[in-house]
């Protein structure tokens, strides 16, 4: 071999080990923000106390929260999700959750972002409205049904008892040899 493929060589190699060294020299971090870290916990939070109230109102309409304890406890998860707003206004103040100017009629910081809660609740529940609403009717699922009743009809029951020849489910006799099924 001759000096020139050596030092190619040589070369390449320290090609290939510095690019896949790079990653060890960089010095930039890749790990999300303590901001976005804490805003995507809110976020959470948020949606579980929506989920929360949701299943709160549901189960007071069922009538398993008793009426004395429901204003309670559906005022304390209001103030919790109020106090999450607001921690989440203070963190990103140009979040879709910020409150236009128009929204501060009654200046009341408190009443705006149970205002604000009071809403996500409204929509998430017209979502549900809209996916029971969207659901199959009765006359499709009998529709449904009848088809499949005609589709079993036409399924094989097994094997004739004499013959071994398969028989449908609407056959009273085999067809090959004629003995009775029932």
């Amino acid at each position: 071999m001759d000096i020139g493929a050596i030092l190619l060589l040589v070369a390449l190699l320290l090609g290939v080990g510095l690019y896949l060294a790079a990653p060890l020299f960089d010095n930039r971090t890749r790990r999300p923000s303590a901001g976005t870290q804490e805003t995507s916990s809110l976020m959470a939070e948020r949606d579980r106390i929506i989920n929360a109230l949701r299943e709160l109102d549901f189960d007071f309409r069922l009538g398993k929260i008793p009426e004395e304890d429901y204003p309670v406890q559906r005022t304390d998860l209001l103030q919790k999700g109020a106090e999450v707003l607001k921690k989440l206004d203070a963190l990103a103040p140009s979040s879709p959750l910020r409150p236009s100017p128009t929204g501060r009629e009654n200046g009341s910081e408190g009443n705006n972002a149970e205002d604000r809660l009071e809403k996500a609740v409204a929509a998430r529940r017209a979502d549900a409205a809209k996916a029971k609403a969207a659901s199959v009717s009765d006359d499709d699922i009998e529709s449904l049904l009848a088809a499949r009743r005609k589709e079993h009809k036409t399924k094989s029951a097994g094997f004739c008892p004499r013959c071994g020849k398969s028989v449908m489910v609407s056959d009273h006799f085999c067809p090959s040899c004629g003995k009775a099924l029932t």
